[in-house]
């Protein structure tokens, strides 16, 4: 009986030992995965920050091509007014201000463009470097949610019709 006693003894203590090895070893195996789990959640996090500041600075390069293309659209509409509106100087007089006028609309939107065009690039490379994306992304979140100004909008307002306008007049002389 007590050499079956020590064999149990013996037996539970090898048991405990390797159940102690197991453990150890299991141990050792969270460790190693937990840090590779905070490498990864690492890496996920760095590179979903590089990805939100590539959307963010595409976003501001739609901006800036939008912008130029309707730049690239206003000055030949300028001209364009210009043009029509030289014709109307040899009839009313006050129409050579209009044209002082439209001669130096085009060179200050063409100031302003320039800024606007370098300030964006500037944007652009603040996002990429990591330095302005938070902020930039929240406000072109909020501009695309404003509703854009149709062209409707900026149409001329219709000139309210007059009492009698001069063909009226002139008609009404000759008869």
């Amino acid at each position: 009986m007590f050499f079956r006693k020590r064999e149990l003894v013996d037996r539970l203590n090898r048991d405990l030992a390797h159940t102690r090895n197991k453990r150890d070893t299991l141990a050792s195996s969270v460790t190693t995965l937990t840090a590779q789990i905070a490498e990864l959640e690492a890496r996920l996090a760095v590179e979903t920050e590089r990805r939100k500041r590539e959307r963010v600075a595409g976003e501001i390069v739609n901006i800036q091509k939008r912008v130029r293309e309707r730049y690239l659209a206003f000055t030949p509409a300028i001209a364009g007014i210009r043009n029509a509106t030289e014709a109307a100087e040899t009839i009313v007089p006050e129409a050579r201000q209009l044209n002082e006028l439209l001669d130096v609309i085009p060179i200050e939107v063409a100031k302003a463009m320039d800024g606007l065009l370098s300030e964006l690039d500037l944007r652009i490379e603040a996002v990429l470097a990591g330095n302005a994306a938070p902020e930039l992304s929240q406000s072109l979140t909020r501009s695309a949610e404003t509703p854009q100004i149709s062209d409707r909008v900026h149409r001329l307002p219709e000139k309210p019709p007059k009492e009698e306008s001069a063909k009226d007049r002139y008609s009404t002389a000759a008869a």
